[in-house]
């Protein structure tokens, strides 16, 4: 007996691939309210490459779990960014290891020749910025979807 896969379900995994701003707004966009341990963050230097490992909001199934009136949904999803030559951080302290850290957006500032930075914003001030060669950032589902912990649509009560 074989164990069940992620690609046997209705829905097959998101695998999205960003290299211009625009591209990388619609990853943004899934990732609004992805929630991740501090631990889950990885640079490699050698390999230049950033990586996340985060709890996603499925946004893109939102409406069909409200019009079946069932929970929503949540998956984990590992995001990459190749092509990082630096990383800096604000409003993050590593030593915290059971800090929570939620996505509000992914941004991408241009520079010269291609290069530029993107900016990982986060709840309460947190940030993380990765100086790149070019855009090259890949969001891919891990695993099947599972039933948000709060049953609820994320909020944010700020929003004006």
């Amino acid at each position: 007996m074989n164990d069940a896969r992620y690609e046997d379900g209705a829905e097959a995994p998101l695998r999205l691939l960003a290299q211009t701003a625009d591209d990388l707004a619609v990853i943004s966009a899934l990732l609004q309210d992805a929630v991740l341990q501090i631990t889950e963050m990885r640079y490699d230097r050698r390999r230049r490459r950033f990586a996340l490992l985060v709890n996603r909001f499925r946004w893109e199934d939102r409406d069909r779990a409200e019009r079946a009136g069932r929970p929503y949904e949540r998956v984990r999803s590992l995001v990459v960014v190749d092509g990082v030559l630096a990383v800096a951080s604000q409003g993050i302290d590593r030593r915290e290891r059971d800090t929570v850290l939620s996505v509000l957006s992914l941004e991408f500032l241009p520079a010269a020749e291609g290069a530029g930075r993107v900016l990982v914003t986060l709840a309460g001030d947190g940030a993380v910025a990765l100086d790149v060669e070019c855009l090259d950032v890949a969001l891919r589902d891990v695993t099947r979807p599972y039933l948000a912990p709060s049953r609820r649509l994320p909020r944010h009560p700020d929003a004006g």
